[in-house]
């Protein structure tokens, strides 16, 4: 049996949350000039210290499937891992196809049909993009299990650094193939693996890195869209990118060096809420949908946005939890 690991639940549970804050702020981002610029400010500051959310998700992945020295078996591997996600994305991408229909005005089908007919290249709804990228990382998992076994720790986070630098070339706009994104998102993988199995980068780099990169990043976004006077993000605000690369390691490596100290309180609660967080992922735009609907942003976004946070995160929650306990629907909230 794997010996648990503490600090994934709470990365689990800090994802999850950053996430549904990411989500529940879009409508600010367009919003430069109709709202005070302190109000946008604001949504903008949440939105660039959030970034690392669904980096953490692949990370953990890296590190617990990288790690993973059973001997490989395809119809298992194909069942158990890629499977067990796989179904649910299709079924939630057909039940947020008919979702995308819903207006104010009422149901238009012409909508749903369409969104349901590009589900093979384009997401049926802003949240499951994640999925477009995350599940063709299945496939490089089993090559990169090879690869971790068979080479030292050195050329492992050679070829780690390697990653980091196209990350880099990318951030800069300096495109070539290594723009793919299946190479830019597989290093996470790596990264994750490095941290988890070697502690590198060590913490006490990446901290410092991590802080600077979090506030370039918000920096660079906010004051180039007020310059230019519309929402600008350039690459910084990309899953892609060095910045955000740095800031998620150091998210990453905090949980490590200090999350195993938690007493068995909060761990049990971090375990609660780890267990049903891809469930928090996949439900929590049905309780948004209200939100932005009817525009339900009647305070400051320095309230608002923790506010709805807490309300759609939490009927997530509760709603992945009742899912989850009958046999006939936990397939659905994995």
């Amino acid at each position: 049996m794997r010996q648990k690991v503490w600090y994934f639940d709470i990365l689990r549970c800090l994802a999850a949350v950053a996430v549904v804050v990411i989500h529940v702020l879009g409508p600010y981002r367009d919003q430069l000039g109709i709202i005070p610029n302190s109000e946008w400010i604001t949504a903008t500051t949440f939105n660039s210290f959030s970034r690392w959310a669904v980096p953490i998700f692949i990370m953990i992945t890296g590190a617990l499937m990288l790690s993973d020295r059973r001997e490989f078996d395809a119809k298992y591997y194909v069942k158990r891992r890629l499977g067990k996600v796989l179904l649910p994305f299709v079924v939630w991408s057909i039940f947020y196809a008919g979702l995308s229909g819903f207006t104010l005005a009422g149901f238009d089908g012409t909508v749903a049909l369409d969104t349901l007919v590009a589900l093979p290249v384009h997401e049926t709804y802003y949240h499951l993009g994640f999925f477009y990228y995350f599940i063709p990382l299945y496939f490089i998992i089993p090559l990169f299990q090879i690869f971790v076994r068979k080479y030292e720790q050195s050329t492992v986070i050679g070829m780690t650094c390697l990653w980091l630098t196209l990350t880099t070339l990318f951030l800069f706009k300096i495109d070539g193939p290594w723009s793919q994104e299946l190479v830019l998102y597989s290093g996470y993988l790596l990264m994750g693996y490095c941290l988890f199995q070697y502690r590198w980068p060590p913490l006490k780099w990446l901290f410092p890195l991590g802080i600077a990169a979090l506030l370039l990043t918000d920096y660079m976004v906010v004051s180039k869209s007020l310059v230019l006077d519309e929402y600008t993000v350039g690459r910084w605000m990309s899953y892609k990118t060095l910045n955000t690369v740095i800031i998620a390691a150091m998210i990453f490596a905090v949980c490590q060096r200090y999350g195993e100290n938690l007493g068995n309180f909060w761990q049990s609660k971090f375990a609660f809420i780890s267990k049903y967080s891809l469930g928090v992922y996949l439900l929590h735009p049905i309780f948004l949908w209200p939100v932005r609907a009817f525009d339900l942003y009647f305070a400051h976004p320095i309230i608002m946005i923790p506010f709805w946070t807490i309300i759609c995160g939490g009927l997530a929650l509760v709603s992945s939890w009742r899912l989850a306990k009958s046999p006939k629907t936990a397939w659905l909230v994995p």
